[in-house]
């Protein structure tokens, strides 16, 4: 037994011992930012026990393999045994969480802080409206976590995480005047260079998690080429042309290249005083009159994976969410129905993930998805694609967002409803490049013109350019008919079609400006065979 004893104590010694006062993953002599401090230890602080390390915090503090377990490093100092003797003076230290999201990203801050009057106006500015505040960082709730891991995974500072607070105030439906959407607010073409799918069925540039490793992305590319926040910044918001001109011409005239000394448009000057100022009233809210929500530290939302085509209505119900909340984790789907090819996974809160995979299982309410796509074979106006696919007008509008007064094109993917026998879902060709393509109606006018000798319903198609059969149609008469000499012929013309053809069969006007009676008689074109 005292062999036993014995042996217990070397062990916990030497486990002690490897625990070395250096945290794991930062070089030795350096300070560990306060958001890494997961895994020190303390040779005199008491304490109460080991602190935990979630995965993630494990794959950020834990270097890469080296090639020999016992080589040392410069980024670890060597593991060495101790004697029982010392175990009395090394204590494990327990290391408080962060209280809540907030405490994190307190700990996290890596950028310069800016003071100038422009923040201080902004500090104003936020200070004097309380509700605002509350509603945004309230409405942050879902989303904030999951941004916070994903900067602090890549090694960033923690207050870009308050950038959305600027772009849309959390707001993942944002869409400003300049057509930039989501709560990253990224243009379509910028959106497109960074993958994210933008077609008639979603725009990811409103994905939770699609736009936010965009917008990382992004900003690490923007501090690469810049080596400064605070010009990373300018360049998300005016662009990094703009920004790299700018320095430049600071450059040759021998001036600072800093934020506060180039030339740049009102919005951007004040862009970096504003997340500053949000900065500030996060450090401390009650210095700026502000309320902070409760955010606690642990995942809002987890993934589910989409194996069949389900209604969008459906999968919330399923899931027990209400639907504002589903389509506020899923923002980028724009139409009823989730289209398991295109959108391959959805986001529910943490506890109602499993809820939904019981209920999908235990699901016997017939098919999931009661859309499917129509593919318009030719261009037409809304009101007959509606007759063809067996919906009114107002839905097909409605339900594939056609504004008025517009004429579908063909090879535009319309969204129209499953039939009860259809079990194949959409396809990911249809899924991820599908487009309504619309152009202007145009308002045709009823003109009345004359058949000459020979006139038949070809040659008046041809002389207006317009389909064989709609002349048939109309005038009421058959393809192949013919008309008398004289005999009114119904056409529909554009405006700009039918003034060219009354200037071309109208006689030469004299040099002076002709004034035609009020009261004269319209008389119908004459229109002959040629």
């Amino acid at each position: 037994m005292n062999f036993l004893k014995i042996s217990c104590l070397a062990l916990t010694a030497w486990l002690t011992g490897c625990a070395s006062t250096t945290m794991i993953g930062v070089p030795s002599g350096e300070t560990p930012p306060a958001e890494h401090t997961g895994t020190a230890v303390a040779a005199s602080a008491p304490g109460d026990g080991l602190a935990l390390l979630t995965s993630r915090e494990m794959r950020r503090n834990v270097p890469a393999a080296s090639p020999s377990a016992n080589t040392n490093t410069d980024n670890t100092l060597p593991l060495t045994p101790i004697s029982a003797q010392q175990t009395a003076s090394r204590t494990v230290v327990a290391l408080a969480p962060p209280a809540d999201l907030w405490e994190r990203i307190r700990r996290g801050y890596g950028m310069p802080d800016l003071d100038s009057d422009l923040v201080h106006d902004r500090e104003q500015w936020y200070a004097s409206r309380p509700d605002y505040i509350f509603r945004m960082t309230e409405r942050s709730k879902k989303y904030l976590f999951h941004v916070v891991e994903e900067l602090e995974l890549r090694n960033m500072p923690t207050e870009l995480a308050l950038l959305p607070f600027i772009e849309s105030a959390f707001n993942p439906q944002a869409v400003s005047s300049a057509k930039a959407a989501g709560m990253w607010q990224f243009m379509p073409a910028t959106g497109k260079y960074f993958e994210l799918k933008q077609n008639a069925f979603r725009d990811d540039r409103r994905d939770v998690l699609a736009s936010t490793r965009a917008a990382l992305d992004y900003l690490q590319k923007l501090y690469g080429m810049f080596g400064d926040w605070h010009l990373a910044l300018a360049a998300y918001n005016w662009g990094e042309g703009s920004v790299g001109r700018a320095v430049a011409k600071n450059q040759r005239a021998g001036q600072p290249t800093g934020y506060v000394d180039l030339n740049m448009p009102m919005e951007t000057r004040f862009y970096v005083p504003k997340l500053q100022a949000v900065k500030n009233i996060v450090s401390s809210p009650t210095a700026f009159n502000s309320k902070l929500p409760l955010i606690e530290n642990h995942p809002y939302f987890q993934s589910v994976t989409i194996r069949r085509d389900i209604d969008l209505a459906l999968a919330a119900k399923l899931a027990e969410v209400p639907l504002e909340d589903f389509k506020a984790l899923n923002p980028s789907i724009n139409r009823p129905v989730i289209m398991a090819a295109g959108t391959p996974q959805i986001l529910l809160p943490w506890d109602n993930a499993e809820i939904y995979q019981n209920n999908l299982e235990g699901y016997s309410g017939g098919r999931l998805a009661s859309w499917t796509v129509w593919i318009a074979p030719s261009t037409m106006r809304p009101a007959e694609a509606a007759k063809r696919v067996g919906m009114s007008e107002a839905e097909l509008r409605s339900v594939n967002h056609i504004p008025p007064k517009m004429v579908i094109r063909a090879g535009s993917t319309l969204l129209v409803p499953r039939s009860a026998r259809m079990e194949q879902d959409i396809t990911s060709k249809v899924a991820d490049n599908g487009q309504i393509l619309l152009t202007p109606e145009v308002v045709l006018k009823r003109t009345v013109v004359r058949a000459g000798q020979g006139a038949n319903v070809a040659s008046i198609a041809r002389k207006f350019g317009v389909s064989p059969d709609k002349v048939a149609q109309w005038n009421k008469v058959g393809a192949s008919a013919s008309f008398k000499r004289g005999q009114q012929v119904i056409v529909f013309l554009q405006p700009k079609a039918r003034s060219k053809t009354r200037s071309a069969s109208a006689k030469p006007k004299s040099k002076g400006r002709a004034v035609a009676s009020k009261n004269a008689k319209k008389k119908p074109v004459r229109l002959a065979n040629r």
